[in-house]
């Protein structure tokens, strides 16, 4: 058996600078790494590809380590279906919350199965096979601190800053990323984000928080308790606020505790640790 982490990310900030020739946001944004992580594990098994989750909200069919084993299989010319393989996914990741937990088991599972199988890959095939999961799991191939451009799949490792403590709030709902892109497209139609956006780090939270208040409300908190960032990671619904000390941060969690929210305590993770955190490695027995 093999194990592997997924790391989270936040978004530091999230520009829109348009809409490309595909349909796609052109975007500009800093990824962060985060230290809240999910657990794979892959285990040989006869028959077709498994995949179990500990999650009822996350799928067990058609989901997107699913497609990465898929997209593995057919890079080794096999045919058929994929077989041979068992995935259980421990999540604690939060979904839908635009913290990257599906790109991040997808980046995992690509490293995992690999190895499993025996495939070798360059590292840009790796790469491009990652950007056809989706436009973030290129970055979780790098991890740390990246600017991603085009769809977000652009990226240019930057220097990683100090370590910081993060204070990540996810309140008892999701939002679908197709929502946040359409809400902002329909406000922005009608004239509705004009000089809201230059006062925030992330130009879909003006048109997320219009339809749920909650999120607004979490990041006025976080600033509140004097975080040196805060604002909506992604798409939301998840908000985050950083800390250079543990017992700030702490205390701002404590603060956020209830409403059926979940308030998780974790850090920022450098590159270097991410790469050697994310290595799948031998199970133990």
């Amino acid at each position: 058996m093999i194990t592997a982490r997924a790391f989270a990310k936040i978004n530091l900030d999230l520009r829109i600078l348009g809409v490309q020739a595909d349909g796609y946001h052109e975007l500009r944004t800093t990824f962060q790494s985060l230290a809240l992580h999910d657990v794979l594990t892959f285990a040989p098994a006869r028959g077709p590809l498994v995949v179990v989750t500990d999650d009822p909200a996350c799928p067990a069919h058609g989901n997107i380590v699913e497609r990465a084993a898929s997209a593995l299989w057919r890079a080794a010319g096999r045919s058929g279906s994929p077989a041979g393989l068992r995935v259980r996914i421990d999540k604690r990741i939060p979904i839908a919350a635009g913290l990257g937990g599906g790109s991040a088991d997808a980046a995992a599972a690509l490293r995992a199965i690999a190895r499993l199988w025996r495939i070798r890959l360059t590292s840009k095939e790796l790469q491009t096979i990652a950007a056809s999961l989706g436009a973030d799991v290129p970055f979780f191939l790098e991890g740390g601190t990246v600017r991603g451009r085009g769809r977000g799949d652009t990226l240019t490792p930057l220097a990683d800053p100090p370590r910081r403590w993060a204070v990540v709030a996810t309140p008892p709902f999701g939002v679908p990323t197709a929502d946040a892109y359409r809400w902002f497209d329909q406000d922005a139609d009608k004239g509705f984000l004009k000089g809201s956006l230059r006062r925030r780090l992330n130009d879909l939270q003006a048109s997320v928080t219009a339809r749920h208040p909650e999120i607004g409300a979490l990041v006025d908190q976080l600033k509140g308790a004097r975080a040196s960032l805060a604002a909506m990671s992604g798409s939301g619904s998840a908000v985050f606020g950083l800390f250079a000390r543990r017992q700030d941060a702490e205390a701002a969690a404590d603060a956020l505790v209830g409403g059926g929210r979940r308030v998780i305590l974790t850090r920022t993770v450098s590159r270097r640790e991410h790469q050697r955190l994310s290595r799948p490695v031998l199970a133990r027995k």
